[in-house]
This record gives C-alpha cells, sequence and structure tokens, in this order.
C-alpha cells in the first residue's frame, strides 16, 4: 500500500475565491450589498500575505485603482513595483500573487461578477478590452485629471451600491462600468504616445532581436518567429506588445513579424545565392509554397519575380 501523504509534504495550491462573498470575509470586510458586484477600499482590507503565499485566482474581473504601494505585486513570472501608483486589471482565472509580506498600498479595488454582465451587450465585448490580459508591469499611470475623472466612476458607483438598490440600480453600474472601461482605454492610448522614449527603447530590442534571430538562422531550427515567443523574451504580455505596436507602426505583433521576414527575404533575393526554396526555409517556412504566398501577398509579384527584376 500507497504511503500517506504527509501535510508538510503537501505543497501549497493558489486561494480560488468563486464569489465576492468569499473575497470580502478574507479580507475582513462586511458582505457585499450586492452580490456581483462590489468595492473594497484596501486601507481597510486586513489579510494575511503568508496566507496567500501561492497566489490567489477570482472568478471574476478586478480593477484596481491604487495610490500608494510597498511591496510587488507577482503577476505570472514577473514582478513590478507599484510605488508610483496606478491602475491594474485582472479578468477571471489569472493568477495574482502579493509577494512581500510588507506589501502596503492605498486605494481602492472593483470586483465584477460575469453573472452581471450577461444580460448586457457589455458582457458579449469586455474581452476586447485588452488590458485585462496586461500584466502587472503594464499597468496604466494615471494624470491628476485622470485620476480625478477615475476616481468619479468609482465614487458614483459606490454611492448606488451604499445608497440607491432599485431596480434601475444594475443598468446604472454597467453604464459607469462601461465609462470606467473606456476610460482606460483612452488613457492606455495616451500612455502609449506620452511614454515615447520608452516605447522606441522597445522597437529598438525588436530590431535587435530579429538581427540576432536571422543572423543566426533560428528558423532553420524552430520555424518562423511567433508572437508568444516575441512577447516572451521582451517581458511583455502579447496583448500589451500588440497594442504598443499598433500604436507605433500601425501594425500588430502578427504583421510586424510578416514585415521583418519579407524584409530579410528581400535581401536573400538580392545576394542571389540561395534558391527561393532555400530561403524560404532559412527564414523558417517548413514549406516554400507557405513563403511564396506570404511573399507575394505583401510585395504583390512572387519570390522568383522579385528575383528576376533585380537581376535583370
Amino acid at each position: 500500500m500507497g504511503e500517506a501523504a504527509s501535510p508538510f509534504n503537501m505543497k501549497k495550491q493558489p486561494v480560488l475565491y468563486h464569489s465576492l462573498s468569499q473575497l470580502h470575509k478574507a479580507m475582513g470586510q462586511l458582505p457585499p450589498v450586492h452580490p456581483l458586484v462590489s468595492i473594497i477600499n484596501y486601507g481597510d482590507a486586513v489579510f494575511d500575505p503568508a496566507d496567500l503565499s501561492e497566489g490567489i485566482i477570482l472568478d471574476f474581473y478586478k480593477i484596481s485603482f491604487k495610490t500608494r504601494f510597498k511591496g510587488k505585486l507577482k503577476y505570472g513570472q514577473g514582478y513590478y513595483d507599484f510605488e508610483e501608483g496606478g491602475m491594474s486589471f485582472v479578468a477571471p482565472g489569472q493568477l495574482l500573487k502579493i509577494q512581500d509580506e510588507e506589501a502596503d498600498y492605498d486605494g481602492m479595488s472593483l470586483h465584477i461578477h460575469p453573472d452581471l454582465l450577461r444580460s448586457y451587450p457589455l458582457g458579449a465585448v469586455i474581452k476586447q478590452y485588452g488590458f485585462f490580459s496586461y500584466s502587472a508591469a503594464e499597468a496604466l499611470y494615471l494624470s491628476a485629471k485622470e485620476k480625478a475623472a477615475i476616481l468619479d466612476v468609482y465614487r458614483l458607483i459606490r454611492e448606488e451600491l451604499d445608497q440607491r438598490i432599485d431596480k434601475f440600480s444594475q443598468d446604472v453600474i454597467i453604464s459607469q462600468v462601461e465609462l470606467l472601461l473606456n476610460y482606460s482605454n483612452r488613457f492606455y492610448e495616451r500612455q502609449f504616445i506620452t511614454r515615447k522614449a520608452v516605447n522606441n527603447e522597445v522597437l529598438v530590442r525588436l530590431e535587435q532581436w530579429f538581427e540576432k534571430y536571422f543572423d543566426k538562422a533560428v528558423g532553420l531550427e524552430q520555424g518562423l518567429p511567433t508572437v508568444n515567443q516575441l512577447a516572451s523574451d521582451l517581458g511583455l504580455t502579447p496583448r500589451y506588445l500588440s497594442d504598443l505596436l499598433r500604436n507605433l507602426t500601425g501594425q500588430n505583433t502578427q504583421q510586424f513579424i510578416h514585415e521583418k521576414v519579407i524584409e530579410r527575404a528581400k535581401d536573400y533575393l538580392a545576394k542571389d545565392r540561395l534558391t527561393v526554396a532555400e530561403i524560404a526555409y532559412q527564414l523558417g517556412f517548413e514549406h516554400p509554397q507557405s513563403f511564396t504566398k506570404l511573399f507575394k501577398s505583401k510585395v504583390l509579384i512572387s519570390p522568383s519575380e522579385y528575383k528576376k527584376g533585380l537581376l535583370g
């Protein structure tokens, strides 16, 4: 017979919260007024980070507005220091970890159960808000005016929960949640513009990544670069990288990859050292026909026609 597992050898698991009531209880709060939407002030929350050492997983959306943060938040495999404050967004099923036992921050978090949204158009489109796929390191930083706008929305939702639970409350709350998401979209667009120096550094790193990738003929062993591979190597989430590139270049990550592949293909074709098939394999294509199809869709002529035109 097998030996019984010792409780000392059992690996701790992330804490899963299915309901807002469970989260409120864990954070020392009164039960939520509405079972599907609530706001918690971080300053009022009482919990032991040691009890959450393996992180938490929520079955609902969490939109956090932090005005002060000491300690590091772990999202996925990365850590990020939130000392300057900002907004972060968590979708259901994502792992969220508070690593430092001294974690301390002010602000509030809005919790929205998907069941609240199901009978509204927002339920079908909320996943289109890309920032729910961003990591904590890709947080939204707000100007003073932007912070005031966000705080107004939180205040209106709180007032609706505390003072006016009636047949119109849910409609009003959904409208305010949509406003909060649309504000966040707008402010992220502004952040992509105002953090131009940081974003341009990403472009430089991208250029270096592709130079190394092609110069070492990595494609022969690994195939074409993928969005996930590129994002991972840059330390970004795939969605954030695509949104960033779309703002900087007008292209998403997949289109950007294709552009770089075509640029390098043109270099190979101009040197007349490799056949079209050899170039295809060098770039990472499994089949030369796939390379020809992509090249023709971007350049409007086949690789062979392009090469012939260059060589006369």
